[in-house]
Order: structure tokens, then sequence, then C-alpha cells
């Protein structure tokens, strides 16, 4: 839970700066608690997730043109870079290696047959490319303000709806606790 909570926060703090000011003011916060996010993470555990820099790296980039340029696109783009970013290094996984990314994630508390594991890595995969894809129709066909409310709420709450689908189909292929019993 905790990590959620760090990992929300500076999606959290751009949607209180947006409503606040604007998306520029946002912008800028979001890239600021990006950089205090990492930071954390590197004093605290001595090393920072490749996502993380990822992610940094990306709104540095992404942030900085919006504030630079004074335009809005750049930030907006951010996310669907990111998704397709995560869409296509899943979706390579099923190529380099001998486990998908999801199966390396959570291989060593679930057993699941090696299909399984496939099937969930490319349903994760075309996730993340879909909600890339919804992200530039609503980029491109509302408001500002609804494209925040999207960012803030609708990505996350995509993702939960997913989650309980994902977990609802793997229930079906894991081992019965009966079965595990007489093994």
């Amino acid at each position: 839970m905790n990590k959620i909570i760090f990992d929300f926060f500076p999606i959290a703090l751009f949607f209180i700066a947006y409503k606040s000011y604007d998306l520029y003011v946002a912008t800028a916060v979001v890239i600021a608690a990006t950089i205090v996010q990492v930071a954390y993470s590197w004093f605290r555990h001595k090393k920072v997730e490749t996502m993380q820099w990822v992610t940094l790296g990306l709104m540095v980039t992404m942030g900085g043109a919006t504030l630079y340029l004074q335009d809005e696109q750049f930030i907006k783009w951010k996310l669907t870079i990111i998704e397709w970013l995560f869409g296509a290094v899943l979706l390579g996984s099923h190529f380099i290696g001998k486990k998908t990314i999801i199966e390396k994630m959570m291989g060593a508390n679930l057993e699941l047959p090696k299909k399984i594991w496939s099937v969930l890595n490319f349903m994760w995969a075309l996730f993340f490319i879909s909600v890339g894809a919804i992200n530039i129709y609503v980029m491109f066909n509302y408001d500002t303000e609804t494209w925040v409310d999207f960012k803030t709420f609708g990505v996350p709450a995509l993702m939960a709806v997913f989650i309980l689908l994902q977990v609802i189909f793997m229930y079906r292929f894991m081992p019965e606790p009966e079965a595990e019993a007489e093994e």
C-alpha cells in the first residue's frame, strides 16, 4: 500500500497544482515531485528502479519542453509514450529470455502454467498500448481539464478494473489448495 501511495504522489500533486493554478505550474510541480521521488528512493533504498529513471527522464524531457515552449501537448504525450514503452517492453519479453516480464515479476509468488504466463504478459502489453491510444483520443478530442481528470482518475480506474479482471482470469489456473496438500 505504501508503494501505491508513493507512486501516486507526483500524480496527486500534479492534479492539485492544476486545479489550483494551471497546467504549466502543475507540470513544474510534477517534475519536482518526480525528482524528489527518485531521490528518496536512492537515499532510502540505495537503488532506483529502471522505470523510475525512465519516468524521470520522460518527465524532465516532456515536461521541460512543455514549460520551455509553452505547449501543453508535450506533457500530454508523456503518458502515451510511457504506456507504449511498457507495452513494447512486455511484448519484447516474449522473444528475449526464458520468462516473460510478468512471470519474472510474479512467478516467485504464483504458480501458473507457462502458456498462461505468456497470455498474461500479452494482455498486459495490450492494456498498456490501449491506454496510450485512449490517451491520444482524449488529448485530441477533449479539453485539458478533461485530460487531467482522465490522467488522474481514469487511468488508475482502468488499471484497477484490469487488475481485477487479471485476478479473476488467473484464479482459474491456480492449483487447488486440496491438490497441493495431497502432494
